[in-house]
């Protein structure tokens, strides 16, 4: 179903929510097309074409909230949402600070040239050679003995709000992705890795022959992996790793976990929690960013801001759910689907880069560990503590000696946050990024 005229739809489903008796409502509505293709060998997998929508309806009757969402828009089934609605939000306990934003607070901005959309709909053709070419260039690399499949994928997709307070607004997005995955060696020696390139614009994806030979080299770089020492090392996390830490954080300052009081960050507003070399910018206007829109899920405008600025804590990421309980202002950070009310959430973020390259930020590590895979998720979110599963490689007086697997690397995220340091090679390729970063003094266990 199109979502060519959503105003009427979600109006007219508002006016019958508090004619039934809600003080207040919005409703989001979403539609969207995708096509994946995936294969393996060279042989077909999958080939898919999915159309979608969904409706998600918020009613408020004094302090009581619930949110229904369906599938099914028509007349009759819109008629039992609202009332199914009307009797949950009867029925639940009160929250205190539950309620839609008021007019002074909306934005009127909903219009922003964010360049969210790619208006031309790649073929299955397109999407099949896309594959094609990418895990063909993987397995030409010499020592690549197998593919574990290649995968293109396109979806667009159109997102209306609307609220009894006044506020309407939509956006139009749209995303290209292409992944491979390579074994390397033999028997019991073999090895895998990955790449992938996702972005707006099929213009700017990377070449598939380009993602499979990157794919292809990184799983050779793994064979004959060694255990490194247990000591007390540098450790340099790969852009690809150097996200999650970026992550750690935004979490630790989310406001639904500072207003339960279950941050290690909670008590630090205002103080220096990271490297005073160090920027977190939050940016929901980045043109053709993966994350990007013109307006928070409550109608609030969303202004890039600092999160941390020379490594001082700027701001919690609030929507006005948590604002409330704080006793703060939202920081325009709502997000929400159809189903449950809004939460607070990041856009863009990136850890701004540093002036060193990578090869010098290491080039004084006499014995050091460089981490392009963690796996499992040791991280007390109360506490700071940290630790994760690794494998990479070993550096040896500033340089990649050999490959590494099994280890742990162990820490706390409040010590480790001081003690980060980072290089010049900052890409924009998520919507979490960062460059790569060392951390001096972590705990690594091997061998």
């Amino acid at each position: 179903m199109s979502l060519a005229d959503p105003r009427n739809l979600l109006s007219d489903l508002i006016a019958k929510a508090t004619k039934a008796g809600a003080d207040q409502a919005d409703a989001v509505a979403a539609a969207g097309t995708s096509v994946s293709h995936s294969q393996r060998l060279g042989k077909v997998e999958s080939l898919e074409r999915s159309e979608s929508h969904d409706l998600g309806l918020r009613v408020i009757i004094g302090k009581k909230q619930a949110v229904v969402s369906s599938n099914d828009w028509a007349p009759d089934a819109l008629e039992e949402l609202v009332d199914r609605a009307i009797a949950m939000a009867r029925a639940v306990p009160d929250d205190a600070y539950c309620g839609l934003a008021d007019q002074d607070q909306l934005t009127d901005r909903t219009d922003l040239n964010l360049d969210l959309f790619d208006p031309s709909e790649p073929s299955a053709e397109d999407l099949i050679e896309r594959a094609r070419a990418a895990e063909d260039a993987a397995l030409a690399v010499e020592g690549v003995s197998n593919s574990d499949g290649a995968s293109a994928e396109w979806s667009q997709w159109d997102i209306y709000l609307a609220a009894s307070n006044g506020f309407v607004g939509g956006y139009k997005g749209s995303r290209h992705g292409i992944g491979v995955s390579v074994l390397a060696g033999e028997g019991t020696g073999m090895e895998t890795d990955y790449d992938y390139s996702s972005t707006v614009h099929g213009s700017d994806l990377r070449a598939p022959e380009d993602i499979g030979r990157s794919a292809g080299e990184r799983a050779i770089a793994k064979l004959n992996p060694r255990k490194g020492a247990t000591k007390s090392l540098p450790v340099v996390f790969d852009p690809r790793m150097s996200p999650s830490l970026v992550r750690h954080l935004t979490s630790a300052i989310n406001g639904a976990a500072i207003a339960r009081g279950t941050s290690f960050l909670k008590d630090k507003m205002d103080q220096q929690v990271m490297n005073s070399a160090l920027t977190i910018m939050d940016d929901p206007h980045r043109v053709r960013g993966l994350a990007s829109k013109p307006f928070d899920a409550e109608g609030l405008p969303n202004a890039p801001m600092a999160l941390v600025k020379d490594g001082v804590l700027q701001t919690w990421i609030l929507d006005l759910h948590t604002a409330r309980q704080l006793n703060l202002q939202s920081t325009g950070r709502a997000a929400r689907g159809t189903s449950a009310p809004p939460s607070p959430s990041t856009t863009n973020v990136h850890l701004e880069a540093g002036t060193v390259s990578p090869k010098e930020l290491m080039s004084d590590i006499a014995s050091g560990l460089y981490v392009t895979s963690l796996m499992g998720m040791g991280i007390n979110g109360v506490t700071g503590d940290y630790s994760r599963g690794a494998s990479g490689f070993w550096i040896e007086n500033g340089e990649i000696a050999f490959p590494v697997n099994e280890m742990t690397i162990a820490g706390n995220l409040k010590d480790m946050f001081m003690n980060m340091s980072v290089a010049d090679d900052l890409d924009f390729l998520h919507a979490t990024n960062a460059p790569t970063v060392r951390i001096d003094g972590m705990t690594i266990a091997g061998q």
